[in-house]
């Protein structure tokens, strides 16, 4: 059993005991309550600020709260220079930022989205673009950008694509060359996408070439490729003759859009000129059956008709560039009043047809055929032998016909004689033609050696109705 003095200590060290935890508990509790206020105004602290390292547009917001920050935002100068790569293009003018109190959302969701429960050192940058367009930054100094680069590549080396070409008679490919020249849509596309700070720094991007291995240039060889082997129907009359790109074109270009341009002439104009004389019958000596079955040549004069080898040549090689299969004669040329050419569609008879007028000076008769069939035919008088009034041998054709008519002769610019007739068909320019003669009572023989016409073709009046009725203009008549 204790004593008292020891129940005494020990209840001494119990109240002591009692003492010590209840200061105990008050210490702890307080400390408790001190760590709680200090992590609540942490958490408020980082809820309501920027961390330390923080910036909006570049610009310094750490330890900010919202309203400091906008304000920050609201007073910081832009000084709008551009630079590519390390060089500096353009040195806009300083404008203000432009941000208002309805960017205040943006930027608390900037703030919300960089929260840390504590405080944090890493370096965080944020784009904020203002609510209201910033119209110098986004039209004016883009446009002035623009104007500056186009300025510059007018200086600069420019690049060369990679072209194919014919040459004289070989496809040729040629080396793309790199230049200096800036690629301004892709730089502005770069400026669009740039953040809203006082530096714009664009990544250099270039005009690049045309590759000789790209699939464009290959695709262009292969066009060309496919050009050379194409061919062309070329119509005259009723013959067709084939044209070889292949062997006519010596020389080629083919644009980005995979037209090709013939580039010369090349050998058009000697194959043109080939089917030219070995059909037209222009001043060429046609041969000719006569009424008797003899073979004769009479040259063609104002009758006939050939190409106009120049103004044919272009319309071949556009018929090959745009790709035609074939094309007929068009630029026909003679011997007409206007220059236009007669014959053409004439196949049969050596270039004559089978229905003409044929006259024989030296049997002072006229034949008239119509579809190969003899309609009419009779004696005539020509032009005087004695007096050099002969009537003019070759092939002509019916330029008009007139009923009636007064004839008029003019010797030295002077008029000689005025005849009235009933009929006058002229075939030459110079005024030779049939016509009726009611002063002469016989016709044929050898009168017009000594008292024949001027030039004309005396015909019988009981007849030349009939002869006037079966002519048709441009229709040929052959003198012989």
């Amino acid at each position: 059993m204790e004593s008292p003095a020891e129940i005494k200590e020990m209840d001494k060290k119990h109240e002591n005991s009692v003492k010590w935890y209840a200061n105990w508990r008050f210490i702890t509790g307080g400390l408790l309550f001190t760590i709680i206020l200090l992590i609540a105004a942490v958490w408020y602290y980082q809820a309501t600020h920027f961390n330390s390292q923080t910036k909006i547009n570049g610009i310094k917001v750490g330890g900010m709260n919202v309203d400091q920050a906008l304000k920050k935002l609201k007073t910081t100068t832009l000084k709008n220079v551009v630079y590519i790569g390390n060089q500096q293009v353009f040195d806009g003018k300083d404008t203000m930022m432009g941000f208002m109190e309805n960017d205040l959302p943006q930027i608390k969701k900037i703030l919300k989205g960089q929260y840390t429960f504590f405080p944090s050192s890493k370096a965080n940058n944020y784009s904020l673009m203002p609510s209201k367009q910033d119209h110098y930054r986004n039209q004016t100094l883009k446009k002035q950008v623009e104007e500056k680069l186009l300025a510059m590549n007018k200086s600069l080396k420019v690049p060369k694509d990679s072209v194919v070409r014919l040459k004289q008679g070989k496809i040729v490919v040629t080396n793309s060359v790199s230049g200096e020249q800036y690629d301004v849509p892709s730089l502005l596309v770069d400026y669009d996408k740039h953040e809203y700070i006082s530096e714009i720094q664009l990544n250099p991007v270039y005009i690049q070439p045309i590759k000789e291995d790209s699939e464009f240039v290959k695709n262009q060889q292969k066009k060309m490729e496919e050009f050379l082997v194409q061919t062309l129907d070329y119509k005259v009359q009723n013959k067709v003759f084939t044209l070889k790109a292949g062997e006519l074109i010596k020389n080629a270009s083919i644009s980005k859009d995979l037209q090709i341009k013939i580039d010369d002439k090349g050998n058009f104009k000697k194959k043109i000129a080939e089917i030219n004389q070995s059909q037209s019958t222009l001043y060429k000596d046609i041969s000719f059956r006569t009424h008797s079955g003899s073979v004769i040549s009479v040259k063609a004069k104002g009758y006939g008709w050939a190409i106009n080898v120049d103004k044919e040549i272009p319309r071949i090689m556009k018929a090959f560039e745009s790709g035609r299969k074939s094309v007929s004669a068009s630029n026909i040329y003679g011997n007409g009043w206007n220059g236009e050419g007669y014959g053409y569609d004439a196949v049969k008879n050596n270039g004559i047809g089978d229905t003409y007028a044929e006259v024989s000076i030296a049997a002072q008769r006229i034949w008239i055929y119509k579809n190969g069939k003899l309609v009419v035919t009779t004696n005539v008088v020509t032009g005087n032998q004695s007096t050099h009034h002969d009537t003019t041998p070759g092939v002509w054709y019916v330029l008009y016909k007139q009923t009636p008519a007064v004839l008029t002769g003019r010797e030295n610019g002077k008029i000689t004689y005025q005849t009235p007739v009933n009929y006058w068909v002229p075939f030459t320019n110079g005024g030779q033609g049939f016509h009726d003669a009611n002063w002469r009572s016989s016709f044929g023989g050898n009168i017009y050696r000594s008292n024949g016409s001027h030039g004309c073709v005396n015909t019988p009046p009981s007849v030349m109705k009939t002869v006037y009725d079966n002519l048709s203009t441009y229709e040929p008549v052959i003198v012989y």
